[in-house]
């Protein structure tokens, strides 16, 4: 496995090692001991799994209280992901970092506790498919707006009218977010 490090230091890009032949692959998509040798002594307790249209943007979610580590891949088709830093106490609160991830490139990406987390469907019938360190609790869940122009996430929709869900259209401004400690 291959750790790709971004801009915002906990903000992780995860290479599997892919074993391919004329037939297919297989690739180990998690692994606990792997994990925890390359630093991320992680517990999982959900998995979840979306399918999405082109187009679609689902985001900027997060949890507070209770919020959730996420390790997310795409099985099928592509997606452009996104990971807003909602910490105030570090030096890139309010800074995102976006990855593509893809059936094809088969990269994971790590998004720990403290971040709003959004993709943007790049192809018709893309599955998302990722694992959460806490449940899901209704109750708790935020959206930051996704185009916030402070946060000033580069979206790749040239000639796409992005779909969105009632909640993702009225997300709250990064000013008036709490953030986490």
């Amino acid at each position: 496995m291959n750790i790709v490090e971004t801009a915002i230091p906990d903000l992780l890009i995860i290479e599997p090692k892919v074993f391919g032949d004329d037939r297919g692959f297989f690739l180990e998509s998690w692994n606990a001991e792997v994990f925890r040798e390359c630093g991320l002594d992680l517990t999982f307790v959900q998995d979840n799994h979306s399918r999405s249209a082109k187009g679609v943007l689902r985001g900027m979610h997060f949890q507070q209280p209770n919020p959730q580590g996420k390790l997310v891949r795409v099985t099928s088709g592509r997606v452009w992901d996104a990971a807003v830093d909602l910490r105030r106490s570090s030096p890139t609160f309010g800074k995102w970092v976006g990855v593509e991830l893809s059936a094809a490139n088969k990269r994971m990406f790590w998004v720990p506790p403290g971040f709003a987390h959004g993709f943007v469907s790049l192809e018709d019938g893309t599955d998302f498919l990722y694992k959460c360190t806490a449940p899901y609790s209704p109750s708790d869940e935020h959206s930051l707006a996704w185009d916030d122009p402070e946060v000033g996430i580069k979206w790749p929709l040239a000639g796409i009218e992005p779909q969105l869900s009632a909640k993702d259209k009225v997300g709250t401004p990064l000013a008036q977010i709490e953030g986490f400690a």
